[in-house]
């Protein structure tokens, strides 16, 4: 009786300890592995200026590739694999629900996080900072690994000169503050260089170009010093990641349900599912890397390469959910169309082309904020096709997040 009951002390004392760690991630401890020689994962979450756009080449331009290079020069035994989870025009509510497939699905040893331009820098909403706290959270706990949260600058922020009127930087500090996670600052740094003379903001982002969002090589050269200064002091101070027993923001993004269309069958007469486009327009869009499936509500077939031919419009697929907070997730393509959803009697028009007549890549988009999550909602997603035009929606998944969050086939009625 007594081994019985040692061994079971032992037990639980190890899974306490286990659960301690992982809820405890030290950057001191990545590093040591890291000149142990160990093999090791580092994702990097956000959107374009993460992915890299307008760089030479963001598989080895790109701050993330720039601080790899700088990771594997810094630890020579290690073996690193870069998990490049970016999407651009993305912000935090869409990566709370990538989450799971795109970053912790590798097991990640460290990530790097950024939405805080995408998200507005001089704006906040409860939403959003609920959805950036709810992924440092669940990195922290899940993955078990420490966080780096960067700040990546646009033009104007560098010559804004200071960070006073960026709300969004202050509230990411805030939540940095409580969970005790470095941020990288590159806005503060380029700001400073600025202001000192030693950096040339025409050779940052081209004056030819009319993109003052995304920098050229030495704008993301900046972008990774910022990163790799702020991964360094968090080895050299000890930094240990912690979370803390009250959230900063509300636990929303903590209860996610990315549910697939897909797995709602049988679906509506004109609903079926196929694989996303290989099409895109840039690789940070290529829909086949982001999502498993698509589901296909038209008035048209393909006849061939060049030729449809008009069908009847999709029926209304009719849903049941709980949750506060809905979105979509799928495909914008040439022929992407709109809908009307109507949740709890409410209606609200969705347009799915979300790139243009001309360019196919990702749609995500906001359908509804702040509904009771205590309550079962009634949504009924109808699309709105014009008459004699061929169009369609291409929907992967639709997203809930709040307490009980989750989505069901609304009940047939006779």
């Amino acid at each position: 009786m007594h081994k019985v009951l040692l061994f079971v002390t032992v037990v639980f004392l190890v899974g306490c300890f286990a659960s301690a760690f992982a809820a405890s991630p030290s950057f001191s401890d990545f590093n040591r592995r890291a000149e142990d020689g160990e093999r090791l994962t580092v994702a990097f979450l956000g959107g374009s200026l993460t992915w890299g756009a307008r760089s030479s080449d963001p598989q080895k331009t790109s701050y993330r590739a720039v601080v790899g290079k700088k990771l594997e020069q810094k630890y020579p035994e290690a073996r690193f694999t870069f998990v490049d989870a970016a999407i651009g025009g993305s912000g935090a509510q869409l990566g709370a629900y990538r989450l799971d497939r795109d970053v912790l699905a590798y097991k990640p040893d460290l990530v790097f996080l950024d939405f805080t331009l995408n998200d507005g820098v001089d704006k906040t909403t409860p939403d959003t900072l609920a959805a950036q706290e709810a992924i440092i959270r669940r990195v922290i706990t899940e993955a078990g690994c420490p966080v780096v949260q960067m700040f990546l600058a646009a033009q104007n922020m560098v010559t804004a000169g200071t960070l006073d009127k960026m709300t969004r930087v202050k509230a990411h500090e805030e939540i940095a503050s409580a969970y005790h996670v470095p941020c990288g600052n590159a806005i503060a740094l380029m700001q400073e260089k600025y202001k000192k003379g030693e950096i040339d903001l025409k050779e940052i982002w081209l004056p030819e170009s009319f993109d003052t969002c995304h920098p050229c090589d030495k704008g993301y050269a900046l972008y990774a010093e910022a990163a790799w200064n702020a991964y360094n002091k968090a080895v050299a101070d000890g930094i240990v990641c912690v979370v803390p027993k009250k959230m900063v923001n509300a636990d929303t993004y903590m209860h996610v349900a990315r549910v697939r269309i897909s797995s709602l069958a049988p679906l509506p007469q004109g609903w079926r599912t196929s694989t996303p486009s290989t099409d895109y327009c840039a690789f940070d869009f290529l829909m086949t890397r982001w999502l498993d499936d698509v589901t296909i509500a038209s008035n048209f077939i393909h006849k061939s390469r060049s030729e449809t031919e008009m069908t009847d419009p999709a029926k209304p697929l009719n849903l049941v959910f709980n949750g506060s907070t809905v979105m979509f997730f799928g495909v914008s393509a040439p022929h992407s169309g709109k809908c009307k959803v109507v949740i709890d009697g409410e209606e609200k028009e969705v347009n799915t082309c979300q790139l243009g007549p001309n360019n196919t890549g990702r749609m995500w988009v906001l359908v509804a904020e702040e509904l009771d999550p205590a309550k079962e909602h009634t949504m009924d997603i109808i699309p709105l096709f014009e008459d004699g035009k061929a169009e369609e929606l291409c929907i992967e998944s639709i997203c809930v997040a709040g307490a009980n969050a989750g989505i069901r086939k609304a009940p047939q009625t006779k």
